[in-house]
């Protein structure tokens, strides 16, 4: 499998941006495979607001092709903290219906180093990500594209704005931290 030559494609105080080269064949791989997947599946939901679950949480060998995901997203994970040695590494679900948003929170609960979301299926109009980084004064907003990775530290404030289209938006929340 191809592997990104050049990992961090777009870079700003805030944050970082990349996009896996084989991301049609693995999006639609995780796509048809969450699709068939009941509540049984789901180890736990958590983050209730505005009548959804925010995080889905499942087990990473019930889609595979979330292995593939989650093996870039270490290398670049690695590659913006400029650490050599493994990182301890957790995903979930984000299923955003028409109309949802995502509210504003941070991941600064444990000892996290890196956090970041995957884009599976963004339709158009599907909402933006807004990053708020109180420390850099910034605000930046990301309109997603599937197959894009976007990196920022865990204490920086981010949410989505409300899902326009008539379809449903799926992308995986991760964070990264140092082996126990």
């Amino acid at each position: 499998m191809e592997s990104l030559v050049t990992p961090t494609l777009y870079t700003n105080s805030t944050i970082h941006v990349a996009f896996l080269p084989e991301a049609v064949s693995i999006n639609q791989q995780i796509k048809e495979a969450y699709q068939n997947l009941g509540e049984q599946d789901l180890l736990r939901r958590s983050h209730f607001f505005n009548g959804r679950y925010e995080n889905l949480y499942l087990d990473r060998g019930l889609i595979p092709a979330i292995g593939r995901v989650m093996e870039q997203a270490e290398m670049l994970a690695q590659n913006i903290l400029q650490v050599k040695h493994v990182l301890r590494s957790g995903f979930w679900m984000n299923d955003m219906g028409p109309g949802h948003v995502t509210t504003e929170h941070d991941h600064d609960d444990d000892d996290e180093l890196l956090s970041g979301v995957y884009y599976v299926h963004v339709p158009e109009n599907a909402g933006e990500l807004v990053v708020l980084d109180k420390q850099m004064h910034t605000r930046t907003l990301v309109t997603p594209q599937a197959g894009m990775f976007v990196f920022f530290a865990p204490t920086v404030l981010h949410s989505v704005t409300a899902n326009l289209s008539e379809e449903r938006r799926l992308s995986m929340g991760m964070n990264f931290g140092p082996m126990a």
